[in-house]
């Protein structure tokens, strides 16, 4: 009997140990942000992260870490390629190093309204520079929102270009982004996100260009005196996953996340468009002076970034004719 007993009990652990481990481990998607928690890159990172658990019935975990926890977003994109960490959802400042393309989204003016960015991410131009992506490591998994950048600083009100010269500006590590501010007449300082409060605290810097909800979450208010709302960059976001992880998962987990990671990017687009109608309220109630300047002669005044031929060979990974094409065709599309 004790032998039965035994070679029941033998059986069972056999059982157990041919099972794939797989089926019962969990897996972690670590998500690093360089935003504070209450910005809407973490909040729609966790609503991804809900989806993703749901629908992966708790076998898939997101664990968001926010405000440069994991390094800057230069740093955590390089994660991913390396594959030290699994996902991040960052702004398109750093991702022009990595394919080029993306430096056609930060052209000043290139977007007139959500609708028009719409037109061109979700169209042919954003999903065929999303599909480099996978070129140099990581995957795109859509793009996502920053928003309309306004102008913020501790010296003048700004109405008119003429007020920007001589302000030192922080801009994103990106060439497009400082040839406008200098266009401006002000003076750029390529800076990574998570050092940016401490220089404006410092006046290490005057100034800042953000959309409100990262001026509102990061309390620049507190270190910022005026806001100027320019819009003069459409700032997308975009979700990313490191290729390594993505092939770690079977056909059916990678549905649920590139399903989830659309349903988080809708959400986070709209957190974006209400954070649009609401903070500008708030950074007044802050303190801030804000100023509602004519964007034409800002226009005008950056319009040569348009042709200059570094930018146009940029965006052209290298290949000036396909940069013109590409802005070309965002123009047109944008219309």
């Amino acid at each position: 009997m004790r032998k039965k007993v035994m070679a029941i009990v033998l059986f069972s652990l056999f059982v157990v140990l041919a099972v794939s481990p797989a089926s019962y481990a969990k897996i972690i998607l670590k998500c690093g942000t360089s935003t504070q928690p209450t910005h809407i890159y973490n909040l729609a990172a966790e609503h991804f992260g809900k989806i993703v658990a749901d629908k992966s019935g708790g076998e898939i975990e997101v664990q968001v870490f926010p405000a440069s926890q994991l390094g800057s977003e230069r740093d955590m994109v390089e994660g991913l390629q390396l594959g030290s960490l699994e996902m991040t959802l960052t702004s398109t400042g750093p991702m022009g190093n990595f394919v080029p393309q993306v430096k056609l989204f930060n052209l000043p003016f290139l977007f007139k309204d959500r609708e028009s960015c719409y037109r061109v991410l979700d169209g042919e131009i954003g999903t065929q520079i999303a599909d480099r992506f996978t070129k140099v490591g990581i995957r795109s998994l859509g793009w996502f929102e920053n928003g309309f950048r306004n102008i913020t600083n501790s010296k003048v009100a700004v109405n008119s270009p003429a007020d920007m010269k001589g302000i030192k500006i922080r801009v994103m590590e990106d060439d497009v982004f400082i040839l406008t501010m200098k266009a401006l007449g002000a003076s750029p300082l390529p800076m990574a996100f998570g050092e940016l409060y401490t220089a404006l605290e410092q006046k290490t810097v005057d100034a800042q260009e953000n959309p409100l909800a990262v001026i509102h979450s990061s309390r620049f208010f507190e270190v910022q005196k005026y806001l100027a709302m320019t819009g003069h960059f459409y700032s997308p976001a975009v979700l990313l996953i490191s290729e390594m992880t993505w092939k770690t998962l079977t056909p059916e987990q990678q549905k649920i996340v590139a399903d989830a990671a659309v349903q988080a990017r809708d959400y986070e687009r709209e957190l974006s468009l209400k954070a649009d109608q609401e903070l500008e309220a708030a950074c007044k109630k802050e303190g801030m002076t804000i100023t509602h300047p004519d964007k034409a002669p800002f226009a005008k005044a950056v319009a040569s970034v348009y042709s200059n031929p570094s930018v146009i060979k940029a965006i052209g990974g290298g290949d000036a004719a396909e940069g013109q094409k590409l802005i070309d065709a965002a123009i047109a599309a944008a219309k």
